[in-house]
Order: structure tokens, then C-alpha cells, then sequence
């Protein structure tokens, strides 16, 4: 056998692992976005117990990914896996701040840092769907406490002012949270005059 037949047989079983491992983490990266949205979704729909389910399974599902890329971190660093961090990033925030009204910390959710704060910004548009769901049935002074998180969320997100390099769209996100805290402020104070003058009308009845 030749030097180069020697070299090309470990090079190409190298990068027939790396293949594999990539295959791999990004079936799971998959699978871990679409538990993450089916937990958004119960939440919306009240069912903290079938979201809790889906964040596990997604929790196990960036636990099996990490196992995966261990030895191939180029590939970690690829993109597809920061989008299922920040999904569950998104949804961890949303299970959190909906049912206990508590913004859970980088560490407590276990992600890179960026993918946190990527996570946040979605959650406004997951914040602003809740609020309007209050508003529908009829309990939009709950929607205050919401639009306050939102409020939250947007200025600490404006402080991280860093090239898109390092931040990877942050700065996308949160214009799109800005513009989210605006129509959604405008929908609660519409929806709080309207429940104020029904008030008042119902007195003088």
C-alpha cells in the first residue's frame, strides 16, 4: 500500500465521522426545535404539564447533541445548533415568565450566552400572543405585568450593541421586539380605556 493510499484511508474515516456526527446533531437539533415549539404551544394553550414534557424532551435533545459534536466542535459552531438553543432558549423563557412570572437566568437555562438573549427577543412575539389571548377573554389588566417583561426584555437586549459577528442578529431581533412592544402597547391601552368606559357605564345603569 502507497503513503497516499495510507493517508487517504484515516482521512476519509475521519471525515466519514464527522458526516455521521453531523447528520446526527442535526436530525436531533430538529427534533429539538419542534419540541421546543409544541411547548410554546401548550402554554398558550394552559397545559404547563404537556410543556414541561417537551422541554425535557428537548433538554435531552441538546444534552444527546453535545455528546455528538464533542469531538467535532467546528461543526457545533456551525449555526444549526445555536437555532435549537435559542429555541429552547424561547421556550424555557416563555414556560417561565407565563406560569410563575419569573425570567430565568443564562445558566439556569443552560445555553450559550448570545443564544439567550437570541431566545428573549423571540419571546416577545410569544409575550405579545399571550397578551392578546388576556385581552380576548376579557383580563387585559393582567396583559400590564406581560408588557412590562417585554419592556424588559427590548432594553436589555439594546444594550448589547456589538458587531453582527459576535452577536449573530441580535440587533435584528431586537428591532423586531421593539416593534412588537409598540403595536402591543398600543392593542393593551385600546383594550384598558375599552374595559374602563364599559366600567363606568355599567355604574350609571
Amino acid at each position: 500500500m502507497s503513503t497516499f493510499d495510507e493517508l487517504s484511508k484515516g482521512m476519509l474515516a475521519s471525515f466519514e465521522r464527522k458526516d455521521r456526527a453531523r447528520e446526527d446533531a442535526y436530525r436531533l437539533s430538529r427534533e429539538t426545535i419542534r419540541n421546543c415549539s409544541s411547548s410554546i404551544r401548550c402554554v398558550h394553550r394552559n397545559d404547563l404539564t404537556g410543556a414541561e414534557r417537551y422541554m425535557s424532551e428537548a433538554a435531552l435533545g441538546l444534552k444527546k447533541i453535545q455528546e455528538a459534536l464533542r469531538d467535532h466542535q467546528d461543526i457545533r459552531f456551525a449555526g444549526f445548533v445555536d437555532g435549537a438553543e435559542q429555541e429552547y432558549a424561547e421556550a424555557r423563557s416563555v414556560h417561565s415568565i407565563v406560569s410563575s412570572h419569573r425570567i430565568l437566568t443564562p445558566d439556569e437555562i443552560g445555553v450559550e450566552l448570545v443564544n439567550y438573549l437570541g431566545g428573549l427577543g423571540d419571546t416577545t412575539g410569544e409575550l405579545r400572543r399571550h397578551i392578546l389571548d388576556l385581552i380576548r377573554s376579557g383580563r387585559a389588566t393582567e396583559g400590564e405585568y406581560f408588557l412590562g417583561v417585554m419592556e424588559e426584555i427590548y432594553y436589555l437586549l439594546m444594550l448589547f450593541d456589538y458587531p453582527d459577528a459576535i452577536t449573530r442578529g441580535l440587533r435584528r431581533k431586537s428591532d423586531l421586539a421593539r416593534s412588537m412592544l409598540e403595536r402591543t402597547r398600543g392593542d393593551l391601552t385600546n383594550a384598558l380605556g375599552l374595559a374602563k368606559m364599559e366600567s363606568s357605564l355599567e355604574n350609571y345603569k
